[in-house]
């Protein structure tokens, strides 16, 4: 099945990755993408494509982003294993 202006929807992907920033050190970045780079690793969850390049999965491998809705929710999180130290706004983390 066809998408959108003639593309392929099963090549669309969530990139997840990590950057410089935040008050911890490292911040989290996701995005949508259409593209595999050399390097990326893929992984596929509930028929979700998602991609991390090779440097970012060092520092978030065994992670699971999870969402907490409702009046109390965090919204879409992190929950890092490998992390020592988060902020708490839950968007940055150091190792």
């Amino acid at each position: 099945m066809m998408g959108e202006e003639g593309k392929d929807p099963s090549s669309n992907y969530v990139r997840v990755g990590v950057q410089s920033g935040g008050c911890s050190g490292l911040l989290y970045n996701l995005s949508f993408d259409n593209q595999q780079n050399e390097g990326d690793k893929i992984v596929e969850n509930n028929g979700i494509k998602i991609i991390i390049d090779k440097k970012s999965f060092l520092y978030i491998v065994g992670t699971t982003l999870d969402f907490s809705g409702g009046l109390n929710g965090k919204g879409l999180y992190f929950e890092n294993p490998n992390a020592n130290r988060t902020c708490g706004c839950g968007e940055s983390f150091s190792l």
